[in-house]
């Protein structure tokens, strides 16, 4: 079986995409940001799966479902990115590769959205990038998979 499915996972307030400000996040919905993703991973051979969560133990759940549902992920936890260490301890737990996007540039914000709990753990993180920022994080997995087949 090849080696292709890759879970996105949107965190804490990505459901609200589109009413947040445009000045960091651009004006495209959740449901449109999915469709770009889907294309985008569809033109690299990847298969795209989607999850959105508000709610912490739902997604440290969904993590440690992982193994069974996908080869890679990507991840962007919004705010829990930068104090959940129950979500990182899911990620590492699932033994799944993934990367880390933001669709703003976080290392142009406040100070705390600086810190990673991830650091260390993805095989990449790119931010700042908006929807082709999900282009280069599926690039990253498709190279990845690609070198352990």
């Amino acid at each position: 079986m090849p080696s292709n499915r890759v879970e996105v996972m949107h965190g804490v307030n990505l459901d609200m995409l589109g009413g947040r400000d445009p000045e960091h996040y651009g004006g495209f919905t959740l449901s449109e940001l999915q469709l770009t993703i889907g294309r985008f991973a569809k033109d690299l051979g990847l298969e795209a799966a989607f999850f959105q969560s508000n709610h912490e133990g739902e997604f440290v759940e969904h993590l440690h479902r992982l193994p069974e549902r996908a080869d890679a992920a990507i991840i962007n936890a919004g705010a829990w990115t930068h104090y959940s260490w129950a979500i990182r301890d899911a990620l590492e737990f699932s033994g799944v590769p993934a990367v880390e996007v933001h669709i703003s540039d976080v290392s142009a914000r406040e100070g705390w959205r600086k810190i990673s709990v991830f650091d260390g753990l993805v095989i990449g993180r790119v931010y700042g990038k908006r929807e082709q920022g999900y282009r280069e994080a599926l690039e990253l997995i498709a190279g990845h998979l690609g070198d352990e087949a």
